[in-house]
């Protein structure tokens, strides 16, 4: 039976040239790698070294030897990768989502329901939920509007957040159409929300923040406008001296869906 640490130091040598040098990259010794490529030439069942005083080099057989060890060797370490990812997906749940407020609670409610498992999570837009969904790369997928087999999770509802002083203060709701042209400051990761802005609002600039803490100061030093959802206000203080006005658009105010991934 082949030995595929004995495979590894064949194909070393093959790389390397002496056995003293095979013998130091695995931290053994010369006599270990001696008889590592003696049990080799048995197990194979011929000769692979032509060999005279204080000098051993492959044959032709031994050449060729080598570049099966190589494929075998690259087999067999394709088999371990494929079988820690199985057993690695027995062990995750994995979601992916439109937007980040469901997520959060979706990852809140599976960390309670099955805290011996792993979550792998992602934000994404709509076509890579359901492509996902689809080739079964996901347990679970989270998008904004209704699909077979899917079920209502949770509502969020799309503000505006501006200083008081600001032009658009005085007004109680805003449509999208009545920001566009007006640049916003806005995170990253927001998903379909992202899209949807850009979308709606083709006149205006975005000002993108990846870190939350720089963001953060931004929106209480800035005059712009940001986005807010009832989601985060529940969550977190309120901005001081800015107002949270809702856009009244039926795209600003959403019902996500749950989906889990399709049985076969």
């Amino acid at each position: 039976m082949l030995d595929l640490n004995e495979l590894a130091q064949f194909v070393a040598f093959a790389e390397l040239g002496t056995l003293s040098k095979v013998a130091e990259q695995f931290h053994i010794s010369t006599p270990s790698v001696t008889r590592s490529m003696q049990h080799l030439e048995e197990s194979f069942g011929v000769t692979l070294f032509e060999r005279e005083k204080n000098r051993i080099e492959l044959n032709e057989t031994g050449k060729v030897a080598v570049n099966y060890a190589r494929s075998l060797l690259q087999s067999a370490q394709r088999t371990i990768t494929q079988v820690q990812d199985f057993d690695l997906k027995q062990k995750t749940i994995f979601v992916k989502s439109c937007a980040p407020a469901p997520m959060w609670e979706l990852l809140k409610k599976l960390n309670m329901k099955q805290p011996g498992r792993m979550i792998s999570s992602v934000i994404c837009q709509n076509e890579e939920v359901l492509s996902a969904l689809e080739d079964g790369s996901c347990d679970i997928g989270i998008l904004p509007f209704p699909v077979e087999h899917g079920c209502p999770f949770m509502e969020e509802h799309l503000f505006v957040c501006v200083p008081v002083d600001h032009e658009l203060a005085r007004h109680e709701t805003l449509t999208f159409s009545q920001i566009n042209g007006f640049n916003f400051l806005l995170k990253t990761e927001l998903g379909f929300w992202d899209t949807l802005c850009r979308e709606k609002m083709p006149a205006s600039k975005f000002l993108i923040q990846t870190e939350e803490e720089v963001f953060d100061e931004l929106v209480e030093a800035s005059s712009l406008p940001c986005f807010t959802t009832d989601y985060i206000q529940h969550q977190n203080e309120a901005y001081a001296n800015r107002v949270n006005i809702p856009l009244s658009d039926a795209e600003a105010n959403v019902t996500f869906y749950l989906v889990e991934k399709k049985t076969r």
